[in-house]
């Protein structure tokens, strides 16, 4: 049995934020669960399934307990996706939660920078991080509401103290964000 820890999550990389006053950062949201959910607004399966969940999620677990964000993560259709049309579907469909656009990729191969930190293969996508800041659930594809209220409720049973502890010894461990995670639906292990 391995006593390795999940890996703490990297910082988002966002280029422009909606729907908070300041900038958001993973480490400012220690002590609360975090879902991230990563999209484009042209995924249907982001908008048939991903974002309503989201607000679901939003709307159903008390803010100091549980935050969720948006991440509009764009690597594809560059051009159709851009912050004037995505500030007009927040609108539309008045999404709560505050949403980051992710910034471009620096290699010139399309991929934003949190998706490529995030080994995301594509949108949608379902994080959970535990109160530490550690990557719990790394789901690529539309995530069941009930098996995403159940991790949510076991994440929070966790005692904090013991959650940001463990996420001090990851820190310490990895040195910097550079570690990677093989992930499955139950979780993710670290590698």
């Amino acid at each position: 049995m391995s006593d390795a820890l999940p890996p703490l999550a990297p910082e988002l990389q966002v280029s422009r934020w909606y729907n908070t006053a300041q900038p958001i950062t993973l480490r400012s949201l220690r002590g609360r669960v975090v879902l991230l959910h990563a999209f484009q607004m042209l995924c249907p399966a982001c908008i048939s399934h991903g974002l309503p969940q989201a607000r679901r999620v939003h709307e159903l677990f008390p803010r100091e307990q549980v935050v969720v964000i948006g991440l509009h993560t764009v690597f594809e259709h560059h051009a159709v996706m851009g912050p004037d049309a995505l500030a007009a579907l927040i609108h539309e469909y008045r999404w709560p939660f505050p949403i980051g656009i992710d910034m471009p990729g620096s290699d010139g191969d399309g991929v934003p920078r949190t998706m490529r930190e995030l080994a995301l293969q594509g949108t949608p996508s379902a994080l959970l991080l535990d109160r530490g800041g550690r990557v719990r659930l790394h789901h690529f594809g539309a995530t069941d509401d009930m098996a995403l209220g159940a991790m949510i409720g076991q994440l929070l049973a966790e005692a904090p103290t013991a959650a940001l502890a463990a996420s001090d010894m990851a820190k310490s461990r990895a040195g910097d964000h550079s570690v990677r995670a093989d992930c499955d639906g139950g979780g993710c292990v670290a590698r």
